[in-house]
């Protein structure tokens, strides 16, 4: 059984896609079979791995919504993670699996088939606590945390740990917290450390390391559909994904 990794923050602008897109890559150049799960309807991570969304017939909102096999939408690369991409037609997703028997269960169905052909399947969860990111925390093993190191951006970590509290006792018990990964990290300011040991302290998370920089890279890689696993191969940033891929190994 591959670990299935979600990743969630219902805040936006925390790194939550390029943490997705740039671990995947650098697990797999460890070898690991990764697909990468949009189930984001901005469809971030489809756009930042060269797939337009906007020239695809279907996605993973037709998968969720019945009808349509995953792998009739899985997108294959020869040396880069798989993808089940997203459309902007996934931002009506929630109101229609609202109306099925046991919404929060549909992804993990659906991703069933799948789960032979790869070591690790990662999901880039939305910037909400909806339907979508419990389906995402209900098909996990393990829910990682990408967190900007700033007062405002952890204002809303107690309720994506309360959801994580009711999907362990409602839909998945096994269920692991891996903790929160600083990212956007400025290590040289009091306040990101300040922030981070108040993060640990208050509601008793791992720290995951090495924290991810803050740098440009991260931002210039997605406009040539790359990682910066190959835009910027010894810049910190890959460094530091590289060496998550490898902790987390």
């Amino acid at each position: 059984m591959p670990r299935t990794l979600a990743v969630a923050n219902q805040k936006g602008g925390v790194a939550k896609t390029t943490t997705v897109a740039t671990l995947g890559a650098a697990l797999a150049e460890l070898g690991q079979r990764v697909l990468l799960v949009d189930l984001d309807p901005q469809a971030c991570l489809t756009f930042s791995v060269g797939v337009d969304p906007e020239d695809l017939d279907k996605s993973i909102h037709h998968v969720l919504l019945g009808g349509v096999k995953a792998r009739d939408v899985l997108i294959e690369f020869d040396d880069a993670p798989d993808l089940l991409p997203a459309t902007i037609g996934l931002a009506t997703a929630e109101v229609q699996l609202a109306r099925e028997s046991g919404p929060e269960a549909v992804l993990r169905t659906a991703l069933r088939a799948l789960r032979t052909s790869y070591d690790w399947i990662i999901v880039d969860c939305p910037p909400t606590l909806g339907l979508l990111t419990v389906n995402a925390l209900s098909a996990a093993s393990d829910v990682l945390i990408p967190l900007q190191c700033e007062t405002l951006a952890h204002r809303g970590v107690g309720q994506l740990l309360d959801t994580v509290h009711d999907v362990r006792r409602l839909t998945n018990p096994s269920l692991h917290l891996l903790g929160v990964l600083p990212t956007l990290y400025d290590g040289r300011t009091t306040h990101a450390r300040a922030v981070l040991e108040t993060i640990a302290d208050t509601y008793s998370l791992d720290v995951l390391e090495p924290a991810i920089p803050k740098s440009i890279r991260f931002a210039e890689a997605p406009a040539v559909g790359e990682t910066v696993l190959s835009t910027a191969p010894d810049s910190p940033g890959a460094q530091a994904y590289r060496a998550l891929a490898g902790a987390l190994l």
